[in-house]
């Protein structure tokens, strides 16, 4: 895990899912996965957009902008679980990718509240759409 990622979650934790720098303000989850070719369990953390009325949220595989989806994308895609850490709660999830219009409505509610998921889009035009994964508790 990088340091930065370490020291996120080191805040969260330390904060009742609350962190500040670049995510401040910004609802955060800590995401558990296991890897698909190792089976190690990682955390990943990430800005997350609240279905609402459901017990579900939406995750965003952008690794700001680069032209490959992140690992942990494959990781929940691959085993269609995982677990979060919102706020003092954790708990399981199942895993669902969305895509077609419901996907790019998602995505533009997101990116409008939060412009450099804009910005993250506009680097893979023509390269990957970006996902988007609905992670409902189990």
């Amino acid at each position: 895990m990088s340091d930065f990622n370490a020291s996120v979650i080191d805040e969260f934790r330390a904060n009742e899912g609350r962190v500040g720098g670049p995510f401040e303000g910004a609802p955060m989850v800590l995401v558990h996965h296991t890897g698909r070719k190792s089976g190690a369990e990682h955390v990943n953390p990430m800005m997350y957009l609240p279905e609402s009325g459901t017990d579900a949220i939406y995750v965003f595989a952008s690794a700001a902008g680069a032209p490959t989806s992140p690992d942990w994308y494959f990781n929940l895609v691959t085993s269609g679980a995982g677990s979060v850490e919102i706020g003092t709660e954790a708990f399981p999830v199942a895993v669902e990718e969305v895509t077609g219009t419901e996907r790019d409505e998602i995505y533009d509610r997101q990116a409008a509240r939060y412009p450099g998921f804009a910005e993250y889009a506009a680097k893979t035009e023509g390269i990957r759409t970006i996902p988007v994964l609905r992670l409902t508790r189990l």
